[in-house]
């Protein structure tokens, strides 16, 4: 039997808060492929949402991780705080010794067309998604000791193949991080580090209200709307050593959306 690719590797993943969403699906195959984890939440923002937090907080998200056998330490934080994103890494090099793998997938999202944009909120958006993410990359590259299996992997929203007009705060700060991940790959390379960004396009997490659900599932040429575990199998698939000769690259995983 072949041995899981990521035992005794250990993996930070930000955004794990509720079961729907992306990042407890990463977390998920993370864990299947025998990585320990340390799984970031806020659950106070999913609160503020009309899709609301899950019930049983994310406490419950840590403890079925556990039911995969994975290590999990569960870190509470908000990312909009400058701080937040170093002590994330060195609580998950204090519990497992090594952080090897770095999933960067929370996101501050809030509607905003031009004329309603607000200063302080445009502030929110790039502070939640693109400084917090930018020193999570940091402490990460900071606290890595040159091991085979250094991996980065940044959530975006392919906001270079269709307008937000919307969503501007968010689409700048999503768009932010794609144009990153050409100049991050090649400051890491040499230190054996991949750097990639993957935009798992319209995906069903319970966050959109019903026409617009309807309209995404009448477009979209698969006929369905993208699952969090869609994108999770390529974020997985990024982390293993299969991956090591992709970096810098920006992944549309959408279905052909």
């Amino acid at each position: 039997m072949r041995e899981a690719p990521l035992k005794s590797r250990a993996a930070l993943v930000t955004g794990v808060s509720r079961r729907a969403g992306i990042g407890f699906a990463i977390a998920k195959r993370l864990a299947s492929l025998g990585a320990d984890l340390c799984v970031q939440s806020f659950a106070p923002y999913d609160a503020a949402q009309p899709w609301g937090a899950d019930a049983d907080g994310p406490a419950a998200l840590a403890a079925e991780l556990r039911g995969l056998g994975a290590r999990v330490l569960e870190h509470a934080a908000d990312l909009a705080d400058a701080a937040a994103p170093a002590r994330a890494v060195d609580s998950a090099c204090r519990e497992f010794g090594r952080l090897d793998v770095l999933v960067a997938n929370h996101a501050h999202s809030g509607a905003g067309a031009l004329e309603a944009l607000r200063a302080d909120d445009v502030d929110r958006h790039f502070a939640v998604n693109v400084r917090a993410t930018l020193l999570l990359v940091q402490a990460f590259a900071a606290r890595h000791d040159g091991r085979a299996g250094g991996r980065v992997v940044l959530l975006t929203s392919g906001q270079d193949r269709g307008p937000l007009p919307g969503e501007l705060a968010y689409a700048a700060s999503k768009g932010a991080l794609a144009a990153l991940v050409p100049s991050l790959a090649a400051h890491l390379a040499p230190r054996g580090i991949t750097v990639n960004a993957v935009d798992p396009g319209a995906t069903d997490t319970g966050w959109a209200p019903p026409d617009l659900h309807e309209r995404v599932l009448s477009a979209h040429p698969q006929g369905r709307w993208g699952l969090p575990d869609d994108a999770a199998r390529l974020v997985a698939w990024l982390a293993t050593d299969d991956a090591r000769w992709v970096t810098g690259q920006v992944i549309h995983s959408t279905g052909g959306g």
